[in-house]
This record gives C-alpha cells, sequence and structure tokens, in this order.
C-alpha cells in the first residue's frame, strides 16, 4: 500500500429533497458559508476553480478543481484535483425516504511535499482530521439545508 494514496468515502443523511441538497452541493464557492473547513474557494474559469482546506492539523491544503461530470439529472458531480491532492472527487444525491443520502467519494494522492515525508507516521492522523472535516461538513450542510 502506498502511504501517499488515500481513498475515502462518507454518507450524510440529510432531512432535505435531494434536488435541493444537490443544488446547494453544485455551488462549491458558496461551501466555506456553510463548512467551516473549507476555507475558500476561488473560480478560475466556468469548470474550474482553486480551493484551500484546513482542518484540525495546523496545515493548509490547496487544491485546483476542474469539473468532470456535472449530471443534475442524475444529481452527480464530479470533479479532478490538481496541486496538494491530485485524484478526484465525487457527490451522488439519491433520495433516502423523506430526505436525502448525499454520497462523498474521493481517490488521491498526496502531493504536498511535507505530508509526503509524514506520510506514513502521519496517515492516522490524516485519516482522522479528514474524518472531522467530513463531520463537520455534514452538520454544516444540515443546518445550512434548514436555513433556506
Amino acid at each position: 500500500m502506498d502511504p501517499c494514496r488515500y481513498r475515502f468515502r462518507s454518507v450524510w443523511r440529510l432531512a432535505a429533497p435531494p434536488d435541493e441538497v444537490y443544488r446547494v452541493l453544485e455551488r462549491a464557492e458558496e461551501y466555506p458559508r456553510w463548512w467551516p473547513q473549507v476555507r475558500s474557494v476561488a473560480p478560475r474559469g466556468a469548470t474550474t476553480g482553486t480551493a484551500r482546506f484546513r482542518s484540525l492539523l495546523p496545515y493548509d491544503i490547496e487544491v485546483t478543481a476542474r469539473a468532470l461530470r456535472h449530471d443534475p439529472a442524475a444529481r452527480v458531480l464530479e470533479i479532478g484535483l490538481g496541486g496538494d491532492l491530485e485524484g478526484w472527487a465525487r457527490w451522488t444525491v439519491l433520495a433516502d425516504g423523506t430526505g436525502s443520502r448525499a454520497l462523498y467519494e474521493q481517490e488521491v494522492e498526496v502531493r504536498a511535499r511535507l505530508l509526503r515525508l509524514l506520510s506514513l507516521p502521519g496517515r492516522p492522523l490524516f485519516r482522522a482530521n479528514h474524518a472531522l472535516m467530513m463531520r463537520a461538513g455534514r452538520r454544516g450542510l444540515a443546518a445550512h439545508l434548514r436555513r433556506v
């Protein structure tokens, strides 16, 4: 196993209709309003942008993102990532009873030099950091959906 490669999967159950959840998730530039660890998102073109993340660890991760799939009918959003992380991330929003289930999947390789150097001893901490970020994102999105 390459300690610089990560595969993440999170499921967020939300008390809002799937189309509403999808509409919020497709507006990445607004993520910092409801997801504390997403520090900034800056569009750079119609299908590209940059983002900066920081969770519990005192280190910012900066990525460039480009849209790979934007499918409102299937409620799928997928981006390619470059910069400190290289790979892809995807949201799939499904109906779940009277609410929604948002599936987040990500496969990346760490490219940031410091994180690569710390990859083996830091792996459990990096995974925990990501889990905390995802938990806070779900709470933030749920609260945001209640307000809108």
